[in-house]
C-alpha cells in the first residue's frame, strides 16, 4: 500500500479542517513560508480578515504550486467542499453564471486557503441582495517610477474629499505598491451607479491634485497615481483586508487608521509582523459596517461632470459598449480624429507571456538589443500590463517611445517572448465575425 499524503486536521469551532501537504512551501525564493504557517496567520487574524469577506461570495484565486508561480481564478465553488460551506448564484455581464462560495467562519476561511487562496477576493456585495453593492473601492494604483509618499498624499486627499461628501473612507495597503480606502455604502444602488458615482470621485481627485493623480484608463495617458474606478464594475474583485500578497516578503494588505497614512511603510506589514499588530490594536476598520454612507453627492457630482460634457469612462474591455460610454479604444490606436486631435502614441511590444518573469527577462533583452533608445526611455515608457483572461492572468510589455527621436525608434518586432494566451480565441472571434459579415451580404 502507498504511504498517504501529510494533512493535519484543524478542529474550529465546531468544524474540522483538513490541511493537505501542510509542509508545501507556499514562499520560497527568500522566506521559507508554508501552506500550514499561510492558515495559522489567518487564524490568528481571522476576526479581521473575516470581517472583509463574511457573508460575501468569494472568487477563489489559486496559487496551487505557491506564490512565485501563476494563479488561476475559480469562479464556481468546487464540487467536493463541505456540508457546511455555502455558496450562492452571481450573473455575470456575459450573461453567464456561477455558484460561488460564501465564507461564514474561520473553518471556512482555513478550508479556501488549504485549496491555495493566498488572496482572498470577495465581491462588494452580500449574499442576500447579488444586486446593490454595499461597498464602494477606491483602489490607487500608482504607474511605474511613482514613490510611495506620492500614493500615501493621494489618499490623504480622498480623505478629505470624503469628509466633504458627508463619507468616510477606510484605509488600507494593497499589500503591493499602491493603497485600497473601502467605502461602506447603503446598498441602494445599482452597480453602474456606484462605478458612475466611482468615475466621479477619481476625476474629483485628479481635479484637486493633477500633478499626482489620474483617472486615465489608457495606460499611455497616466501618470502619477491611477484611480481605478472599474474596480466598481460588476464581477471586479480586489483583495481584502489581511490578504496576503504573492510577493517575496509575504506583505499583506493592512488595514490602517488615517491619523497612521501619512507615515505608513507598507514593507512592514507582513504575515509576521501583522498577528501582534492584530493583538495589540486590534482591527483598525472594526466600524465599517456602522458607518454605511450615502451616494447621492457623488452622483451628483458625476450628473455635474455629465452636464459639463464630459462622457462616461471606458470600460473594461470584455463589458459591452455603454451608451454614454465614449470610443473605447486607446488613442494610440483611434483610426479617426476626435474633436480635439490627438498625437499617435509611438507603441511597440516587446513581450507576451503567461510568467511575468519570462515578459521582464524579454524586456530585458529588448534593451540589451536596443540600448541606445533604452537610455532615452524615462520611467513611465515602459508599460507592464497584467492582462486578465477568462480564467487567467498574462503579461503585455509596451515601450512607449514618445521620448525617441523617429529616426532611432526601432520598427515593431515579433514580441520575444510572444506567448498571448488570447490570441487563438480572438482569431476565432475575427474568424467568426467574418463568416457572419459573410452570411449577411
Amino acid at each position: 500500500m502507498g504511504k498517504e499524503p501529510a494533512s493535519e486536521v484543524l478542529s474550529l469551532d465546531g468544524r474540522e479542517v483538513r490541511v493537505t501537504n501542510p509542509d508545501k512551501l507556499y514562499f520560497s525564493s527568500q522566506l521559507r513560508i508554508s501552506k500550514l504557517d499561510v492558515v495559522r496567520y489567518y487564524l490568528s487574524v481571522a476576526d479581521g480578515a473575516l470581517a472583509g469577506i463574511r457573508d460575501r461570495p468569494v472568487v477563489l484565486k489559486r496559487f496551487v504550486d505557491g506564490a512565485e508561480a501563476e494563479a488561476f481564478y475559480q469562479k464556481r465553488a468546487p464540487a467536493q467542499r463541505p456540508t457546511w460551506i455555502r455558496t450562492v448564484t452571481l450573473s455575470f455581464p456575459s450573461g453567464r453564471t456561477a455558484e460561488e462560495i460564501v465564507v461564514d467562519d474561520a473553518a471556512g476561511l482555513a478550508w479556501i486557503v488549504n485549496l491555495g487562496c493566498i488572496e482572498l477576493h470577495p465581491h462588494p456585495v452580500r449574499s442576500g441582495d447579488l444586486e446593490h453593492p454595499d461597498e464602494l473601492r477606491i483602489d490607487l494604483d500608482p504607474v511605474p517610477g511613482v514613490s510611495w509618499a506620492d500614493v500615501r498624499r493621494v489618499a490623504v486627499e480622498v480623505q478629505a474629499l470624503l469628509e466633504q461628501l458627508g463619507l468616510r473612507g477606510w484605509p488600507k495597503t494593497s499589500g503591493s505598491r499602491g493603497m485600497h480606502v473601502n467605502v461602506r455604502i447603503e446598498p441602494r444602488w445599482t452597480f453602474a451607479e456606484v462605478r458612475r458615482a466611482a468615475v466621479a470621485l477619481s476625476r474629483a481627485v485628479e481635479r484637486r491634485v493633477p500633478a499626482l493623480a489620474t483617472s486615465k484608463w489608457w495606460k499611455e495617458e497616466r501618470h502619477g497615481v491611477f484611480l481605478d474606478y472599474n474596480q466598481n464594475a460588476k464581477d471586479r474583485t480586489t483583495c481584502s483586508a489581511y490578504s496576503v500578497r504573492p510577493v517575496v516578503d509575504a506583505c499583506v494588505s493592512a488595514p490602517l487608521h488615517w491619523h497612521e497614512v501619512p507615515d505608513a511603510e507598507a514593507a512592514d506589514f507582513t504575515i509576521f509582523t501583522m498577528p501582534e499588530r492584530f493583538t495589540k490594536i486590534g482591527d483598525p476598520h472594526a466600524g465599517m459596517d456602522s458607518a454605511a454612507g450615502s451616494l447621492e453627492p457623488l452622483l451628483e457630482l458625476a450628473a455635474k461632470d455629465e452636464a459639463a460634457g464630459l462622457a462616461d469612462a471606458p470600460w473594461p474591455p470584455h463589458f459591452r459598449k455603454m451608451q454614454a460610454e465614449g470610443p473605447r479604444v486607446a488613442p494610440s490606436r483611434a483610426k479617426a480624429a476626435a474633436k480635439k486631435p490627438r498625437a499617435k502614441m509611438p507603441l511597440i511590444v516587446v513581450a507576451n507571456s503567461p510568467d511575468k518573469a519570462a515578459a521582464l527577462a524579454g524586456l530585458e533583452r529588448w534593451k540589451s538589443k536596443h540600448a541606445d533608445v533604452a537610455a532615452l526611455l524615462a520611467i513611465d515608457d515602459v508599460l507592464v500590463d497584467s492582462m486578465r483572461g477568462r480564467s487567467s492572468t498574462w503579461t503585455r510589455i509596451r515601450i512607449n517611445l514618445r521620448h525617441v527621436p523617429e529616426e532611432l525608434r526601432p520598427p515593431q518586432e515579433t514580441p520575444d517572448p510572444d506567448d498571448d494566451p488570447t490570441r487563438e480565441w480572438r482569431e476565432w472571434s475575427k474568424a467568426k465575425t467574418r463568416k457572419k459579415k459573410i452570411a449577411e451580404s
